[in-house]
């Protein structure tokens, strides 16, 4: 009965990718398939954003967390995302401003615009797909884990290829457009399925009793150290909400600067979800379960206490969650390899050739899944030291400030290198997020080759 729920779920999501292509089939402009042609009013791009910012990271990534590390590590997975809602609001419209002032689809295509760099271009657009890595990895952790609740008797790799075709058909049908209808469907199910989850175990086990349990295994209290990290990971992850590609092109959907605000003032909403999360992954550490990865958590309690009809919708909710953000990172990296890393592409090839580029995109994610298997919120920790970079640089252009483009580019490069370095090197900073400290000297680098260096010649206009 799991299956067939959750199997009924998908197929609806495949017929609303299919309404949503309104004839355009391969006459579909490139604008249209990437940023819909900039024509999404409030609840479209509400929908499209909240589905790529609450991902399967938060059903499977969050809890898993909560019971590898104790409900301290997730305190920042929270405050960050709250924090981000407030620089949203102010950042958001001028981002979707400076993209209508450059005609940007992309990240890079900012730079591009403002800096008139092509040095800087592809420094941005090369190291936003290597950060992305780990983010679709992600995503091909948690579907594994999503379809391994429903009881499927298939291997890692023939999960993740089946989310793979999946994520893929959803972008082949009709770009954007498709991934917003189906974030509609991905929001509600996703909604009640950890509502339900939550629910069960209040029933079953009692709120009180779950929390009693649990907190003679885990400790309730942060050490300095903890608390530094938790803080500092907060203010870094919040600056680079927006900095990554999929939400930046999100914005390009937009209609207008106003739309933006309206979608971030009704964004907090989400978190109410957030207590119903807690209490299964509690539930999975007061009753001792044993995991194969902390990542199961979540579908660990939903299995003990729902029943098959249920856990089909819980693990449909799941996999649409991974399944929509799999398919925007793809729609920012295809045009981010055929315009900016090969610009002499004919704008009519480019759709085309960004489909290869998902294809080979997809392949990466899943080698890396199978191969170098980690805790979610951990990838989630490493493509945030990378993307947070481009902040310094994006608020140059955000304010249509002169800087030059060679110090910006050090500086982006100094930050991601030395985040790099430290992440494998693991020194001790007392708990500081490693990618504040790289951040710091990334704008350090900046402001120095910024005054040593001749005055600059960006010149801020249209592109």
């Amino acid at each position: 009965m799991a299956s067939l729920v959750f199997l009924g779920v998908i197929l609806y999501s495949l017929y609303l990718a299919i309404r949503s292509r309104k004839g355009g089939g391969e006459s579909q402009s490139v604008h249209d398939f990437f940023v819909a042609s900039r024509q999404f009013g409030a609840w479209l791009v509400f929908f499209l954003a909240a589905g790529e910012v609450y991902s399967i990271g938060t059903m499977v990534g969050f809890p898993g967390g909560i019971y590898a590390k104790g409900p301290t590590y997730g305190v920042w997975f929270l405050g960050y995302i709250l924090l981000a809602y407030p620089l949203g609001y102010f950042l958001g419209p001028k981002i979707w401003e400076a993209g209508a002032r450059f005609n940007a689809i992309t990240l890079p295509d900012l730079f591009k615009g403002h800096y008139k760099s092509r040095a800087l271009e592809l420094i941005v657009a090369g190291s936003a797909i290597l950060f992305l890595l780990p983010w679709g990895q992600l995503q091909f952790t948690g579907l594994v884990a999503a379809l391994k609740g429903l009881g499927w008797n298939f291997t890692p790799l023939h999960l993740v290829l089946i989310s793979a075709a999946l994520a893929f058909t959803y972008i082949a049908i009709s770009g954007v457009r498709a991934t917003s209808y189906i974030a509609i469907l991905k929001d509600i199910v996703m909604l009640v399925a950890i509502i339900v989850v939550g629910l069960a175990v209040a029933m079953h086990a009692g709120v009180a009793d779950v929390f009693e349990a649990a907190s003679k295994q885990v400790s309730n209290h942060m050490n300095p150290t903890e608390l530094r990290f938790s803080m500092s990971t907060i203010f870094f992850q919040a600056m680079g909400f927006y900095m990554m590609p999929f939400a930046i092109q999100n914005f390009f959907t937009a209609k207008s600067a106003n739309t933006i605000r309206r979608t971030q003032i009704v964004m907090p909403l989400y978190m109410l979800m957030y207590p119903f999360l807690v209490l299964a992954s509690y539930y999975a550490i007061s009753q001792n379960l044993q995991l194969a990865s902390p990542n199961e958590a979540f579908f660990a309690a939903a299995i003990r206490l729902l029943p098959g009809w249920l856990l089909g919708l819980v693990a449909a909710g799941a996999a649409l969650s991974g399944l929509l953000v799999l398919a925007g990172i793809c729609l920012a990296i295809g045009p981010i390899v055929t315009r900016n890393l090969i610009p002499s592409m004919p704008e009519q090839k480019q759709k085309f050739a960004s489909k290869i580029v998902i294809a080979i995109y997809l392949m990466m994610s899943i080698v890396m899944t199978l191969f170098t298997p980690n805790l979610m919120l951990t990838l989630i920790n490493t493509a945030y030291y990378g993307v947070t970079q481009f902040f310094p640089g994006m608020l140059v252009i955000l304010f249509k400030r002169k800087v030059r483009p060679a110090a910006v580019a050090m500086g982006i490069l100094v930050g991601q290198v030395s985040a790099i370095a430290m992440y494998v090197v693991q020194p001790d900073f007392g708990g500081f997020n490693l990618g504040l400290i790289s951040l710091a000297a990334n704008v350090a680098v900046m402001f120095a080759m910024h005054v040593a260096l001749p005055r600059p010649v960006v010149r801020v206009g249209m592109a």
